[in-house]
């Protein structure tokens, strides 16, 4: 429930964030306002002086008996300079002159004399008109008369049928009406400070205080606030994947697995820093495993949990536990290599090589990655030129004047080759993250602004190699398809097998913005030129720049296009995908709506 519980606060939290800015702005603008120019009285004319009422008029008892009529309410008023009665007959509101009887009819020429009588402005008065109800007089129901001014204020006088003044409006009222509208929500009305999205708000901000207390609380342990002298000893053992005891570490009561195997050097790979988010971390428990937490059932496969596997950033130790680690204790050991070429592919894919100090064993495997410790530093775009070849990757994207990484990451990158085609190099293929498409000034990816800062020379550190994403033994026709820096595994698995001499058919498609933006084309075309059995084709989703038929498209669409069309028996195929998240989740969808297992399916995500 958690993680869930986590997406929800986050997203309900972004809403009601945005909605409480909006109550801000539009209470700080409302207190900017002139309350009397708001309500008008700049040109409204002071209430008349009292007057004694006249004593020619006619009783009112008078004029009921001379009308033959039955009012349910009587009243005397003021007609401009004539004495009146009011009478409500029924629903009917009727005027009579006080000191005749006769009655009287508001009609459009007095209606203008009683607005001009109200006013007290430079403007002239326009023709009146009767109106049905509006936004300006929405506290009135019926019919009323307009009578617009032309002053700067763009003034209109509101009056009710029976000649009474409602309301004076103005432009400064209209703007002050606006933002009132967005302070209570009440987007048809603007009445309403009790309509159904402020109720929802408030539910919405109750509950968003209540699950905020329960994260607070469930991200501690009772562990966290016994002193760490005071809490008691386990030890686990870690394990290699063929079940050998690695090493033996010690644990305080309540730790995880991640937490303890960091403070003792074995620095596991993760992406959120031990938030269940990333899903780097798992690890197997051997023999009886705890129950999956909900982070677990969120982050790994159903497979995976019956397996034993959990995140050792949610996996409290207990005595005599056992974990196994993929890669071996010696995976999660830091290690260093030196830097020995650094070579622009395109604008924004640079491939980093590097020479470990150690010489690299068969556990760097093609689709696996290593995690590299970027440290603390501070960049310029300047700095990214290094040469005029890398001079690109400034000029294609609007970066601030400076940026800096303040504390050590970690960040992931696939091999891009198979180290022994390599000589036992690591070669990575390392896309600059710029900022979001409108964010001017806004500081790249850290990861890569440090990959990309790299020179020969330069040491590198880091840890590894990680991950399940490995070619499926057998020879089953094989099916790869990938964007952007998905090109690495991809292009390391296929050169491994092609290198092995592996008969059976491969096909690759693999999608780009721009051929420009494509890396190790010439490559490709190559290895398909030399073995029949490969099959590659570049797509890119801008016009005119793809290869024969593959302009425009996305690389999913493109793929399925070419599937149905070579008629491959689809149940016999392995495919392989790696890219950008979009990409990936469209392919996925794709592979499933054409009858292809999800067991069938490899893929990376970069867990992001």
């Amino acid at each position: 429930m958690t993680p869930w519980l986590k997406k929800i606060h986050r997203w309900l939290g972004l809403l009601i964030g945005l909605q409480l800015v909006v109550w801000m702005l539009s209470g700080l603008m409302m207190s900017l306002f002139d309350s009397d120019v708001v309500k008008g009285k700049p040109f409204r004319a002071p209430a008349p002086a009292i007057v004694a009422w006249p004593a020619d008029t006619l009783p009112i008892s008078q004029l009921l008996h001379q009308l033959n009529l039955s009012a349910g309410n009587v009243s005397s008023a003021w007609l401009l300079d004539e004495p009146i009665y009011k009478l409500s007959v029924g629903k009917e509101q009727r005027l009579y002159s006080a000191r005749d009887g006769r009655q009287l009819h508001i009609d459009a020429a007095l209606a203008q004399r009683i607005a001009i009588s109200s006013y007290r402005g430079p403007g002239q008065a326009g023709q009146a008109e009767l109106v049905p109800r509006s936004l300006e007089t929405r506290a009135h129901e019926g019919m009323v008369w307009r009578v617009p001014f032309s002053d700067a204020e763009d003034t209109t006088v509101y009056l009710r049928e029976d000649g009474t003044v409602l309301v004076h409006r103005n432009a400064t009222w209209r703007l002050f009406d606006i933002f009132w509208m967005l302070h209570i929500m009440d987007y048809v009305g603007r009445a309403d400070f009790n309509n159904a999205l402020v109720v929802t708000m408030a539910i919405g901000g109750l509950w968003l205080a209540l699950s905020g207390t329960w994260l607070l609380f469930t991200s501690f342990r009772l562990a966290d606030f016994v002193p760490a002298g005071l809490r008691g000893k386990r030890s686990f053992q870690i394990l290699g994947a063929d079940g050998s005891r690695l090493r033996t570490l010690k644990a305080g009561s309540g730790e995880t697995a991640f937490v303890a195997m960091a403070r003792q050097g074995l620095q596991l790979p993760s992406n959120c820093g031990g938030g269940q988010s990333c899903s780097l971390c798992e690890v197997r428990v051997r023999g009886v495993a705890p129950p999956a937490t909900a982070s677990d059932r969120a982050m790994l496969s159903p497979a995976k949990i019956r397996d034993g596997y959990r995140l050792a950033c949610n996996l409290p130790v207990t005595e005599g536990l056992e974990l196994e680690i993929p890669g071996g204790a010696e995976a999660l050991s830091p290690q260093r290599a030196k830097v020995e070429k650094v070579s622009a592919l395109t604008p924004s894919l640079r491939e980093i090589v590097l020479r470990p100090d150690e010489r690299v064993g068969s556990a760097y495997r093609p689709g696996s990655y290593i995690q590299v410790q970027v440290p603390a530093y501070r960049a310029t775009p300047k700095m990214l030129d290094t040469a005029d070849e890398l001079s690109a990757v400034s000029k294609a994207y609007r970066l601030p004047e400076s940026w800096s990484n303040e504390s050590t990451v970690r960040r992931a990158y696939s091999l891009s080759s198979p180290v022994e085609l390599t000589d036992g190099r690591i070669s990575l293929l390392v896309r600059f993250m710029p900022a979001p498409v409108g964010a001017a000034h806004h500081p790249p990816g850290k990861g890569s602004s440090y990959m990309h800062l790299l020179k020969p020379g330069d040491t590198v550190h880091y840890s590894g190699p990680f991950g399940d994403f490995a070619l499926q033994s057998g020879g089953r026709e094989k099916v790869f398809i990938g964007g952007g820096a998905g090109m690495a595994p991809l292009r390391a698995m296929l050169q491994s097998l092609l290198a092995g001499g592996a008969k059976e058919r491969l096909h690759f498609w693999y999608g780009a913005r721009t051929v420009a933006e494509a890396p190790y084309v010439g490559e490709m075309e190559a290895l398909a030129a030399r073995h029949a059995n490969f099959h590659w084709k570049l797509v890119s989703s801008e016009e005119g720049q793809g290869g024969a038929g593959n302009a425009g498209k996305l690389v999913h669409l493109a793929a399925r296009e070419e599937l149905l069309a070579l008629g491959l028996d689809l149940g016999a195929c392995d495919f392989y995908l790696c890219g950008p998240p979009a990409m990936l989740s469209a392919t996925r969808k794709m592979l499933r709506e054409l009858g292809v297992k999800d067991g069938q399916v490899a893929f990376d995500d970069f867990k992001i």
